[in-house]
């Protein structure tokens, strides 16, 4: 019998597909509003992204399986009769042989505290009213999913939805990058939607690259085209790698986000894995000595450890190459918090400064696995781990609460059971 590998099992299972949420039906009909425009507009993957400043703006994408003549997004707080309108400039673009006709916009002048609703309108045409909570910022919540990459991706429906639904005062969400196994297939993005389409118009995305958005549908290293396509995070101002890396404020936190894909930069262009390192840590160090912010935090795909992997006796522990590039530059800029992924484990390391353990250094967990691609017994445990998830490992997602005094860290399993707790204060 001929056996399936993950990546054959994906094509055969997941390729066929047909969504049942690819089209969301959004009608609308206000009589006091817009009593002319008709319920028959139909968008879908409609989504918040982050900006420089959630507090007064968001990025607003959606999609269309027609062309629009000139959608706008429309923004009122709640039940207002004023209404304020922005334009929405044609992203769209063709990837895996399919058009993805899509839009964005960016919604400004947003005041905290206050409800506010949006819709699509395109001509006579509209959505409802999607409403979402501009709340006090000085405490706030985030949901943080590691890699989402799948075989079969209601594995990751599921815990996106539960998690949600477990936290629904949560503000923002982030992905650490390997949304999907493939950065290519299609399908593979339309399922990583259907998990967040209960939240994702709602709070604004955080997302970040990883490898396995850099791969075509042969498994060759190829520009992240879909990701960055899909997500039109805050410019960093590079003339070669924009929207690469960014950052942003939430509250009283001042987040830098990462690529650490050095390699596969390389595989495409042989020097841009080197330049892209020293962009990033020129980024780093003058973006957070500006903040004024009281916590600083990092995310990243790649982890700063190396772990010895059973079975290859010559591979030593120690630290990648992410982590001695970047550690003693976390270590200057008094970084509180380092978010990574890539490993599929969860691993809380405590506090480290200097490549040692020490109560004034930064804080380093390795997030996990949001999907169900899983290397049971793979990782030999390093001399720096201090709480790992129970064996073998099952999907899982964390919290991140923030205050101003303090930061709290939280790692559940996929059925709400606590894994772990760590403070900063």
């Amino acid at each position: 019998m001929k056996k399936f590998s993950r990546r054959n099992f994906i094509k055969a299972t997941i390729g066929g597909l047909v969504i049942a949420s690819g089209n969301i039906f959004l009608g609308c009909k206000d009589e006091n509003i817009s009593s002319t425009l008709t319920n028959d507009l139909e968008i879908y993957h409609l989504r918040q992204i982050i900006t420089k400043d959630s507090s007064t703006s968001r990025k607003i994408m959606f999609q269309s399986d027609d062309q629009l003549k000139n959608p706008i997004v429309e923004l009122r707080e709640q039940n207002s009769d004023q209404i304020e309108k922005f334009n929405c400039v044609d992203c769209s673009f063709t990837d895996d042989d399919n058009e993805n006709i899509q839009f964005v916009a960016e919604i400004s002048n947003l005041t905290i505290n206050k409800i506010y609703e949006y819709r699509i309108v395109d001509g006579d045409h509209c959505t409802n009213w999607i409403t979402f909570e501009n709340s006090d910022q000085n405490s706030f919540k985030a949901l943080i999913f590691p890699d989402s990459q799948c075989a079969d991706y209601d594995v990751w429906i599921k815990l996106a939805k539960d998690a949600y639904n477990r936290n629904e005062d949560t503000n923002f969400f982030v992905n650490m990058g390997d949304l999907v196994d493939n950065g290519e297939d299609s399908s593979q993005w339309r399922r990583w939607f259907s998990a967040t389409e209960d939240f994702i118009s709602k709070i604004p995305f955080v997302p970040l690259v990883g490898n396995h958005e850099y791969y075509n549908r042969q498994w060759q290293v190829r520009p992240a085209n879909a990701y960055f396509n899909y997500f039109d995070v805050p410019n960093n101002n590079s003339a070669k790698f924009n929207r690469h890396y960014y950052s942003f404020d939430f509250g009283n936190a001042h987040f830098v986000v990462l690529d650490n894909q050095n390699s596969e930069l390389d595989t495409i262009n042989l020097e841009d894995g080197e330049e892209i390192i020293s962009e990033q840590k020129n980024f780093l160090k003058q973006d957070m000595t500006a903040t004024n912010k009281k916590w600083k935090i990092v995310l990243a795909h790649k982890d700063v450890l190396q772990y010895r992997i059973n079975g290859r006796p010559e591979r030593q522990e120690g630290f990648s190459d992410f982590g001695l590039e970047f550690m003693p530059l976390f270590d200057e800029l008094k970084i509180d918090l380092v978010l990574t992924a890539h490993l599929h484990t969860y691993r809380d390391r405590g506090k480290i400064f200097n490549f040692e353990r020490n109560d004034q250094g930064t804080l380093y967990i390795l997030t996990g696995i949001a999907g169900d691609v899983r290397y049971p017994g793979l990782w030999i445990d390093h001399a720096l781990d201090i709480v790992k998830a129970p064996q073998p490992e099952v999907d899982n997602y964390l919290t991140l609460n923030v205050t101003n005094d303090k930061i709290v860290v939280k790692c559940f399993n996929y059925d709400g059971t606590e894994i772990d707790n760590i403070e900063i204060s």
